[in-house]
């Protein structure tokens, strides 16, 4: 299975998010290490099977195995920042803002490849699971780590086309029952 299968599976009504994942497989501005981890985090946060993979398959010849254990990692601990950090931010007690988290994210610090492609594929789990205080600290990071807001952006548009195919795939399959 790769991109290309993903792609033949969406619906003719989903052509546009078929052509925006052909363009953004060519994305030049991220290099493949930033750009495939952000496909394969922003799969497994998108939570469909096919879509996962379908990008883990075009992923696995593009990334070390310590990049795609570290793409895991993002979409696993993004899962569990997203909506502790939503809570406390989004609740209108601000009590919550000053409590420490008492969380173990260990893997933040010590991701196991370069820290900005960590926190870019944290930011874009972090769009898809809208968290405003994750996407404003991990934008901070990677602007500061020299990467540029078109590349910022070229990392979100890959997170919202595949949560856009997992959302128009289970769809689909809910339809058909």
């Amino acid at each position: 299975m790769s991109i290309e299968s993903l792609r033949e599976q969406l619906p003719d009504y989903a052509k546009d998010i078929r052509l925006n994942l052909s363009s953004l497989v060519n994305e030049t501005l991220l290099n493949d290490q930033q750009k495939y981890g952000t496909f394969l985090a922003t799969a497994l946060a998108s939570r469909n099977a096919d879509v996962i993979r379908a990008i883990a398959a075009e992923a696995e010849d593009k990334l070390s195995p310590e990049a795609v254990t570290a793409a895991k990692a993002a979409a696993s601990i993004m899962g569990m920042n997203n909506i502790y950090y939503r809570f406390s931010h989004l609740v209108s007690e601000k009590t919550y803002q000053t409590l420490p988290a008492k969380l173990r994210m260990q893997v933040i610090a010590n991701p196991g490849v370069d820290k900005v492609d960590f926190e870019l594929w944290s930011l874009a789990v972090s769009a898809i699971n809208g968290c405003g205080m994750c996407l404003d600290s991990h934008d901070a990071v990677v602007r500061k780590g020299g990467l540029s807001t078109e590349q910022v952006q070229a990392a979100v548009r890959i997170a919202s086309t595949v949560h856009a195919a997992a959302a128009t795939l289970d769809g689909e399959a809910a339809l058909a029952g």
